[in-house]
């Protein structure tokens, strides 16, 4: 990417984490302008330790220094071991670099005892504050963690924390939120499934005491629903992915397809409702988890084409640890919860959202295609000399020749049970210098018949500047809680710290010139109203 990419998107959260007080940065294993982080000291003591000023110290993540090897770096450890701890790393994860190899380097004139004193200093002063000194294994107490671990007030915040992880992207006719009584088709590979809840790189988390779909559902209605549960689908039946994965950690059904898909067919006919819980197992996200196709997988696809035919409702409940394509669940679908991997409590928080027990409010934090050929996509991308005007008529216009260049849901994205209406968006003055604060406004209105909570965001646009600007980006939110029928008026503040970029001479600055601020619940559906920010 280029400078100013980095320190314009990619920089500032880390460097938010530093302000905020972190006492530790890893290093990653990509590089950067053409040299790993772990042996890039433009990184990792230009800009981390003299611009920044942090303190703390700099692991390496897992065998990140001999790894410099395969990056061409250097022929062993002996060099790749100098590049590092010449770039500021003070810990060696697992490596075993330092340790072989430090001595050497000091004995051989290479690395100064001086580089080895100050890395040592971070590490000791991190394990003194923690209190290691005084109680090396202060954290290592099993009573304590038999009392700790699963406590019911830590399971109630972990379901509470699930449900607002939870996103409804459809729901048409309002077939959401379910009704506490008759019967439902609870299908798919991940309905009665306990080790995908907890999710990818969920460290010492115990599946055994996750909560299922279908446990959550059970529990929730108390027996005043029927429910007909059928598998009706592997994960994936595709031979190398079940092989790279391993066919026990996929749960791999050895029924027939068909005979799997029959079964859930059966299940949804004698049902009001079919809820088919699908997507991706833990396995299939995190690292080295890589897909060339994030479609669901043919097998499940089968499978809700199958139940689309019965001509029954169909609610998708999505478990996935990336944005999906998903254009034909959209269209085929009634309603469509994304719950990701929710943790331990899962199942109960899942069956909250679809009985209506917790309205969803949360919002999708990426842009979710309609295609992979579209990817990379996002909100704040610029426009070309020539941009897509919504419309196929000119043929050069910036664009795909088969699809829109819309997303499927777009940055923010997110519904309700309820429905908010915005009013347009006030501004105090049209007009700021330097320094003087901006009021933007929005009435927001709760239309619906359900109390419900709502992301309101904010958006920003400089139209000209001295290098080519996004076409938004989002300077704020706020999350507010409306009753049926009551208003709220939300406000905004902006200066002029909140419209810098880097501009031509890579000087963090602003410049005069026309502004739009954008209000809305999405990065798509928004209000505006224009400024200008004078010298």
């Amino acid at each position: 990417m280029s400078d100013r990419r980095m320190m314009q998107d990619y920089l500032p959260p880390y460097k938010a984490a530093v302000d905020a007080g972190a006492g530790s940065i890893m290093s990653s294993f990509n590089e950067i302008n053409g040299v790993p982080a772990t042996a890039n000291k433009w990184l990792m003591t230009d800009i981390l330790r003299k611009k920044w000023g942090f303190t703390g110290f700099v692991a390496t993540d897992y065998t990140a220094i001999p790894e410099m090897i395969n990056h061409g770096m250097g022929k062993d450890g002996y060099e790749v071991g100098k590049k590092a701890i010449d770039a500021g790393i003070d810990m060696d994860m697992v490596g075993e670099v330092y340790l072989d190899n430090l001595k050497n380097l000091v004995k051989d004139g290479k690395v100064q005892v001086s580089e080895v004193d100050a890395a040592c200093r971070r590490i000791l002063e991190a394990k003194y504050k923690l209190g290691l000194f005084t109680d090396p294994y202060r954290y290592c107490n099993e009573a304590r963690a038999k009392r700790t671990i699963m406590k019911p007030e830590f399971l109630e915040a972990a379901r509470e924390a699930a449900k607002r992880t939870i996103v409804l992207l459809k729901n048409s006719n309002n077939v959401l939120p379910l009704k506490a009584g008759g019967s439902i088709a609870l299908v798919g590979p991940l309905a009665d499934d306990n080790r995908d809840m907890i999710g990818p790189w969920s460290g010492a988390g115990d599946c055994h005491q996750a909560v299922n779909v279908l446990d959550g559902i059970k529990k929730l209605t108390g027996g005043n629903v029927q429910v007909n549960y059928a598998k009706g689908s592997n994960i994936t039946n595709d031979p190398w992915l079940i092989e790279r994965l391993g066919a026990e950690q996929l749960d791999i059904d050895k029924r027939s397809p068909q005979e799997m898909i029959d079964e859930a067919v059966n299940a949804a006919k004698k049902s009001d409702v079919i809820v088919a819980v699908v997507g991706e197992s833990a396995t299939m996200s995190g690292e080295a988890a890589s897909r060339s196709d994030i479609g669901i997988f043919s097998d499940q696809e089968n499978l809700l084409k199958a139940l689309k035919a019965t001509g029954k409702p169909m609610v998708i409940v999505l478990m996935n640890g990336r944005p999906l394509t998903l254009k034909w669940e959209n269209d085929n679908a009634d309603a469509m919860l994304e719950t990701w991997f929710a943790g331990t409590e899962a199942g109960n928080a899942i069956a909250d959202v679809l009985f209506g027990a917790y309205n969803p409010s949360a919002k999708i934090t990426a842009t979710f295609p309609q295609d992979v050929g579209q990817i990379p996509l996002y909100y704040s991308h610029k426009n070309t000399g020539r941009p897509y005007a919504g419309d196929f008529v000119d043929r050069y216009k910036s664009r795909y020749l088969d699809i829109s260049n819309d997303p499927l849901y777009p940055f923010g994205y997110g519904l309700s049970y309820t429905t908010f209406n915005y009013s347009d968006v006030k501004l105090n003055t049209n007009t700021i210098k330097p320094g003087q604060p901006l009021q933007a406004s929005v009435t927001i209105t709760n239309t619906g018949k359900y109390d419900g909570e709502e992301v309101v965001q904010l958006y920003t646009r400089q139209m000209y500047g001295s290098v080519t600007r996004p076409v938004e980006e989002l300077k704020n939110f706020k999350k507010i809680f409306l009753k049926a029928g009551q208003s709220q008026v939300v406000n905004f503040t902006l200066t002029s710290a909140d419209l810098r970029f880097y501009d031509i001479n890579m000087k963090y600055t602003y410049e005069p010139g026309d502004f739009k601020v954008f209000i809305g619940t999405n990065s798509r559906d928004v209000k505006e109203a224009d400024f200008k920010l004078t010298e």
